[in-house]
């Protein structure tokens, strides 16, 4: 982790346990997996809180998060649920969010309590053994299959959001690395998905894109190749999609 992480963590947990009690923090994703690159990669928190986020907790949180984008741009990218203990055994209970600069509710995947057990980097607190109860593979697998076929496949029908570079990446290491954990029952990090894309089929040259923005010095792209690359993404990501709800 690099010395601005660091310390927008640290500030992160002190200034969120002066807006709401803190039971314990933990990081999940490219942070606490090793996949983690500073300005481009999500912080992706997690926060256990003694009970449910009160009205007047929220806008603290609140405050708390516009501070620390104020101060830090890195904190844009920073995103915490915050989980009331009674609740972190109910996996479809909503929890006060905080992402993409805005406070909503929503549950904590399946995915996500995956990653905790493969391994959490504990930020505050105990660590989420005891805390969490375990994920099974059906319940894992029910999930990734489910996400795959009411919200990804649908989104292979819209041309104009493959022209955005989230949805290039996501659109095709999603799929990789769904493929790998309903054949394995393991979760990999995106850098790992960028290696296994080549074996599914995917195009040489979106690979070789998503590599070079993500892990080395994004350029400039064309307008020609920015639709030409949609195009190839959304068209293999359809059949990438089919092929796995259908094995």
């Amino acid at each position: 982790m690099d010395d601005d992480t660091a310390r927008l963590l640290e500030r992160f947990v002190t200034s969120a346990g002066q807006a709401v009690p803190l039971v314990a923090v933990w990081a999940h994703g490219s942070l606490a997996l090793g996949d983690y690159q500073p300005g481009r990669s999500d912080l992706d928190l997690l926060a256990v809180v003694p009970t449910a986020v009160t009205s007047a907790q929220r806008a603290h949180l609140q405050a708390a998060h516009e501070a620390l984008i104020r101060d830090a741009p890195l904190a844009a990218h920073l995103h915490c649920s915050y989980l009331a203990q009674d609740d972190l055994t109910d996996p479809a209970a909503g929890h006060v969010t905080w992402a993409h600069e805005e406070l909503f509710a929503r549950p904590v995947s399946p995915v996500t309590r995956r990653e905790l057990a493969q391994g959490a980097l504990v930020l505050h607190g105990p660590g989420p053994d005891g805390l969490v109860p375990p994920v099974s593979d059906g319940t894992l697998t029910a999930y990734i299959r489910e996400d795959l076929r009411s919200f990804w496949f649908p989104a292979t029908a819209s041309h104009r959001v493959w022209r955005e570079d989230i949805w290039v990446d996501l659109g095709l290491l999603t799929p990789a690395r769904a493929a790998v954990t309903l054949a394995e029952g393991r979760l990999i990090t995106k850098q790992e998905a960028l290696a296994v894309l080549p074996a599914l089929g995917a195009p040489v040259a979106v690979v070789a894109d998503i590599q070079q923005r993500r892990y080395a010095h994004p350029s400039p792209i064309s307008a020609r190749w920015r639709t030409r690359r949609g195009l190839l993404a959304q068209h293999w990501a359809r059949d990438a999609i089919q092929h796995i709800l259908a094995s």
